[in-house]
């Protein structure tokens, strides 16, 4: 049967539960179902009633509208006679010019290469399920463009040219280009194509069904004889002599490896960048000779002062309130489990997936900061100079996404247990 025609219900098929670490059985869902944890609020399996020639035609428009975008100009600006425009690489060009290589690199890393490494790894699947047994190195292909997934900053690159947008007004004579249009239509078909992908459909289908007795447990094997995949979700027999997922080939851990440790690593040296990104300037705005350096709060009191009130809402939740509430929630998390204590597990849980979420919307500022780079270059009329700390703020962000990933909320869940605390489940 092709996956492209009519939807049918899925198999039952024994899942682990990525928060809380508990094996249940995922019951047949028909199309548009959702199955939740019984313990706590992870959404196990979400069906939808889309086909693969629908996932397919939506990322092939992301693909064409991606390529328009970074063919053609964002905006350009005018003063004095001077007219500056930018496309998506303007920025990185600048910062390298302004010797903030590693920015640059971070910026396209996100804008480009792992949009476009995502859509085309996927489109290359789900053409590739077209045929009756799909070749095996796809599974490492899937896995590697579900990585990508969280660095595709496409969303929030949109709010950062609206910021910019908004801030150039005063300044510049500003003028949208195709490239806006492009990006805006762009962000909506990429929403739109994730919301209709049914990855475990897909990993069933790329899975051939010889895997053996390891990679279909047998009815009444006991818990501690095995073991989730994190990656694709397979739930199979423990092998020390083979420690990987027999389907996508991961390597399989009850939990992620020191996972405290590293979190608590990435999460101090995200507090100290963190001194830093708020003490030194992010941008420096000169007209007419006159100006000074402007550090991230700095900029939000800005805002305020020209009564853009719900511009200066964003910027200060995106880059002052949203990297705190991160470092917080995490080492809080940290905290209790070290402590052994767990209370209230599935609002700790809830604020796991908010914490994960929310962490890539604090790069608004840095994708502001590299268009206001680009354009504004005046000379002595007005000009905006990006500051070191725009490196030492992108660094928090991306150390706080690295922490928010090592940290396993499983082990939460784990020391309620060896309490004896674990709340009931919902009916």
């Amino acid at each position: 049967m092709r996956i492209g025609r009519r939807r049918e219900a899925t198999q039952p098929k024994l899942q682990e539960c990525e928060s809380c670490g508990l094996l249940q059985m995922v019951p047949a869902l028909e199309p548009g179902m959702t199955a939740r944890c019984v313990r706590c609020p992870t959404t196990l399996r979400r069906t939808n009633t889309h086909t693969l020639d629908y996932s397919i035609a939506l990322t092939i428009a992301a693909l064409i509208l991606l390529s328009i975008m970074s063919m053609t100009t964002l905006m350009g600006v005018d003063k004095a006679g001077i007219r500056h425009s930018a496309n998506l690489f303007s920025g990185p060009v600048e910062l390298v010019r302004q010797g903030m290589t590693p920015l640059a690199i971070v910026v396209v890393f996100v804008t480009v290469a792992a949009p476009f490494g995502k859509l085309i790894g996927t489109l290359y699947v789900l053409f590739g399920l077209q045929s009756r047994r799909p070749p095996r190195h796809m599974r490492r292909v899937f896995v590697i463009a579900e990585k990508l997934r969280p660095w595709s900053m496409i969303e929030v690159f949109v709010f950062g040219v609206f910021v910019a947008y908004v801030k150039l007004g005063d300044l510049v004579h500003l003028e949208l280009d195709a490239g806006v249009y492009a990006l805006l239509a762009l962000m909506i078909v990429l929403i739109w194509a994730d919301a209709s992908l049914d990855r475990e459909r897909i990993w069933e289908r790329l899975d051939p069904g010889d895997l053996g007795a390891r990679g279909m447990p047998p009815p009444g094997s006991p818990e501690e004889d095995l073991i989730g995949c994190e990656v694709c979700g397979l739930v199979s027999n423990r092998d020390a002599a083979d420690p990987y997922c027999p389907r996508c080939g991961s390597a399989l851990h009850a939990r992620r490896p020191n996972s405290i440790a590293r979190t608590w690593a990435l999460l101090i040296a995200a507090i100290i960048l963190y001194i830093p990104a708020n003490y030194y300037p992010v941008l420096t705005v000169m007209q007419l000779g006159a100006g000074q350096p402007s550090t991230i709060l700095g900029g939000v009191q800005e805002l305020v002062k020209s009564q853009m009130y719900p511009l200066a809402a964003l910027v200060f939740f995106a880059s002052i309130a949203v990297p705190m509430l991160k470092m917080i929630g995490l080492a809080g998390m940290v905290i209790m489990v070290q402590l052994k204590r767990t209370p209230w597990l599935r609002d700790q849980t809830r604020l796991y997936h908010g914490v994960r979420f929310i962490g890539r919307w604090s790069m608004i500022d840095i994708f502001m900061e590299s268009l206001l780079g680009a354009l504004v270059k005046f000379g002595n009329v007005v000009t905006i100079q990006p500051g070191v700390g725009a490196l030492a703020f992108c660094a928090v962000v991306i150390l706080t996404m690295f922490a928010a990933e090592t940290f396993d909320p499983r082990l939460m869940w784990d020391a309620g247990a060896r309490r004896a605390d674990i709340q009931p489940a919902p009916a």
